[in-house]
């Protein structure tokens, strides 16, 4: 049975010890960075089920951090750890897509307890919402499906997550750079004319639908619009 795998970045060795024997006696596979910076890189190479972070860390502080991983991954969840006490720090952190905040010092037993609530509703949310259906057009992102009235249409995986990233914001511009981060883990120019042709290529798909149409936010990005509401 695989194991769900976390990232714990913390720049205290100690701490980091400490927590990272505790939770692989739990059974967790546990990956560990000790600042920001390299705790993006990590989190781009391990693909974790769940990012446990310091907020006060060098080169990138946590906050930075998940901003960034949030760009790449919308849906992962994160707990924060932190020696700070304001209410604004645990608003700020909220606002920046936490899903858990934990104040030092605590109970090791809490931060489990805590790890499993976090990972039980990440199950259950990726159970309900892989299949995703708008008018005569459904994504079944887990299958790379895209079905648009009696047309069946496999997918490349690219080609799913912009659909994925599209239908869950129907009628709302989801911006370019947004689309890059989570097909590339960045945004570069570069990237852009790729990112047309995707979006060329899923125009056409969706060309036969009396629901839906793929538009430009010309310098913005781009919209899944339900047709008649443009």
């Amino acid at each position: 049975m695989k194991k769900d795998k976390i990232l714990l970045v913390e720049d205290d060795s100690t701490l980091s010890f400490i927590i990272q024997d505790a939770l692989v006696r739990e059974g967790f596979d546990v990956v560990c960075a000790y600042n920001g910076e390299t705790g993006i890189g990590m989190f781009n190479q391990e693909n974790p089920d769940l990012v446990i972070a310091d907020v006060m860390m060098p080169k990138r502080d946590g906050f930075e951090m998940v901003k960034i991983i949030r760009r790449i991954n919308p849906s992962v969840p994160v707990l924060f750890l932190t020696a700070r006490t304001s209410i604004d720090d645990v608003v700020k952190g909220f606002e920046l897509g936490a899903n858990d905040y934990l104040r030092k010092p605590f109970q090791i037993l809490e931060l489990v307890v805590r790890i499993k609530a976090l990972l039980k509703r990440k199950k259950s949310e990726a159970l309900e919402e892989t299949r995703i259906e708008i008018g005569d057009c459904s994504l079944d992102f887990a299958s790379q499906l895209l079905t648009v009235g009696e047309e069946r249409i496999e997918l490349s995986h690219t080609e799913a997550v912009i659909l994925d990233e599209l239908f869950r914001h129907p009628n709302e511009v989801v911006e370019a750079k947004t689309l890059m981060y989570r097909i590339w883990n960045n945004d570069d120019y570069n990237n852009l004319n790729r990112l047309h042709g995707f979006i060329y290529k899923l125009r056409k798909y969706l060309a036969q639908s009396s629901s839906l149409e793929l538009i430009n936010a010309r310098g913005i990005g781009y919209k899944l619009a339900k047709r008649g509401k443009i």
